[in-house]
């Protein structure tokens, strides 16, 4: 279980640079939306003309209000259709821009990554946000081919992720509340970009002090359990996916998906800087 999840940890930048570099952005901009607009368009795309009720479902942790600010109405000036196509384009060039598609091994990660995306195909029932995108048809072009992987392993990951956290009763704000306290990711990065008002956020804050979850700013020893219990969780719901790879193939995966995942930080392609700008000049 730990190889896998090295694997998709290593491998993830790939994916989740297209919420952050420009190329992306742009693309959304050229159909005319900014923004959370583009993000939530071209993510929920998948599903179709998605309702914001299907998507505060599926995404789990936006504050609801934000998303009914973008959709449907986004979907007056693009079609998913469109947006689909906007978001691949602008992965492709930015994974370009990485030259991800000069580096060794390229044939043997799409192999590796594809195998455990096709497997993870096989196993739809309750993940709705990952089956969307495994009715997509594969690109072409191979370093796309690797994006989709990515995509879909990441999106039947998060499934399960959502499937553990309502387990343990959770919810979407608390895990936002939990996931900044554990310092992995700043909490003005995830009060900004999910964009909870703040009274709420404290609210929240002083429910999971009194639930026992925190002590001060950071996790308590309780807080921390639960938190690696849901991780612990959430990996075990990913094996169909990577149990067909066997250990070895999921070290080998997580061996290649280093410099690959590298690659595209040393690019540059995760600088949020760009992304939260954007948000602040929509709010």
């Amino acid at each position: 279980m730990k190889a896998a999840r090295f694997a998709w940890r290593r491998l993830e930048p790939l994916h989740g640079m297209v919420y952050f570099v420009p190329e992306a952005r742009n693309r959304y901009s050229e159909l005319g939306l900014q923004g959370r607009a583009g993000y939530f368009a071209s993510r929920g795309a998948a599903l179709g003309r998605a309702s914001a009720e299907l998507v505060i479902a599926t995404f789990y942790n936006f504050c609801p209000d934000v998303v009914r600010g973008a959709l449907p109405a986004a979907w007056d000036a693009a079609t998913p259709e469109q947006m689909l196509a906007a978001r691949l384009a602008g992965a492709g060039e930015a994974l370009r821009r990485a030259k991800i598609h000069e580096l060794p091994g390229l044939d043997e990660i799409i192999g590796l990554a594809r195998r455990a995306a096709e497997a993870a195909c096989e196993h739809p029932q309750g993940r709705p946000l990952f089956a969307a995108h495994a009715a997509l048809p594969w690109p072409d072009e191979p370093i796309l081919q690797l994006w989709h992987a990515q995509t879909l392993l990441r999106e039947f990951r998060g499934d399960g992720h959502i499937a553990a956290l309502l387990t343990e009763g959770v919810g979407p704000l608390e895990a936002l509340v939990l996931h900044g306290a554990s310092g992995l990711v700043p909490a003005a990065a995830l009060k900004l970009s999910r964009a909870w008002p703040e009274e709420q956020w404290a609210a929240t804050r002083e429910h999971l002090h009194e639930r026992g979850l925190l002590d001060g700013d950071v996790l308590s020893i309780e807080g921390s359990a639960l938190r690696q219990h849901i991780e612990d969780r959430t990996d075990a719901l990913a094996l169909p996916a990577y149990g067909v790879l066997g250990e070895e193939g999921c070290e080998r995966l997580a061996e290649l998906a280093d410099t690959f995942g590298r690659a595209v930080t040393d690019a540059g392609l995760l600088d949020r800087s760009g992304f939260l700008a954007a948000l602040r000049a929509s709010a």
